[in-house]
This record gives C-alpha cells, sequence and structure tokens, in this order.
C-alpha cells in the first residue's frame, strides 16, 4: 500500500463557544467538498515547512499571522478502493493576523491546486459540518 504523507491545518479564531474555524471551497468545483488548509508533504521538506507553506498557497495567510497550539496529533486516513494511506499531520493555530470574514484566494504554487480559487469563511467549531476525506477526524482535539 502506498504511503502519502500530508498536512492540514485547523486554524481558528475566538475562544470557548465563540471559537471559529477556517473552511473553504473550491469556487469552480463546489463538489470537491468544505476542506481545511493542507497538502503533500514534499520529498525532504520538514513536515513544519510543509504546514506554513500550504496554509499560505491555499490561503494567502503567513505565517506570522499564526501561532502555533499544542501538538501535531497524527492520524491515518484509507480512502476506499485506492491502495493508498494517507499519514495526516494535524495541527491547531490560532489565527492572530488582521481580521478577514470571507475572502477568495487565488493558488499560486507548483501543485495540482495551481490557479484555482479558494473561498474562504469561518464558521464555529461546534457547528461544523462534515468536511470532505473526513479532514475533520481529529476536530476533538482543538
Amino acid at each position: 500500500m502506498e504511503l502519502k504523507r500530508k498536512v492540514l491545518a485547523y486554524i481558528t479564531k475566538g475562544e470557548d463557544a465563540k471559537r471559529e474555524i477556517l473552511v473553504f471551497e473550491h469556487k469552480d468545483n463546489p463538489d470537491a467538498g468544505l476542506q481545511v488548509p493542507g497538502g503533500t508533504i514534499e520529498d525532504d521538506e520538514l513536515l513544519i515547512d510543509a504546514l506554513y507553506r500550504e496554509i499560505e498557497e491555499e490561503t494567502g495567510i503567513r505565517r506570522e499571522e499564526l501561532e502555533l497550539k499544542g501538538k501535531v496529533n497524527k492520524t491515518n486516513y484509507f480512502p476506499a478502493n485506492r491502495g493508498v494511506v494517507y499519514e495526516r499531520n494535524i495541527f491547531h493555530l490560532a489565527f492572530i493576523g488582521r481580521e478577514h470574514d470571507r475572502w477568495e484566494h487565488h493558488v499560486k504554487s507548483d501543485g495540482q491546486d495551481n490557479g484555482m480559487t479558494f473561498c474562504h469563511r469561518w464558521i464555529p467549531v461546534d457547528k461544523l459540518p462534515e468536511l470532505a476525506a473526513n479532514q475533520d477526524q481529529a476536530i476533538e482535539f482543538i
């Protein structure tokens, strides 16, 4: 079985009952579902570098606008009939940058997301619907 290493970012703002999490949808492909920022760890790339690279590519949020919270949670995801296991390294980060309620971000990367537009918004953590590809599998850790 092939192993693919991934990072996922649970980026939140607010406290306790008012805590919200950052999610996005593909502007031109809503069937891709609601997601959190994340992606593939490149060969010889440090885990933390992959995390911040993926966040900036997919959201436009820079490293200095975030504060790392807690430790990484590692889980595995086995999509049906694909012969692959995704090792997910899930991080919780607090957003400490300039406020945005909703925004679009045009992805510029070397990956398959290049050229796509993502529509971002904040959702209360306690009202978070199911995320695409079971990306919410570790939400209880935030």
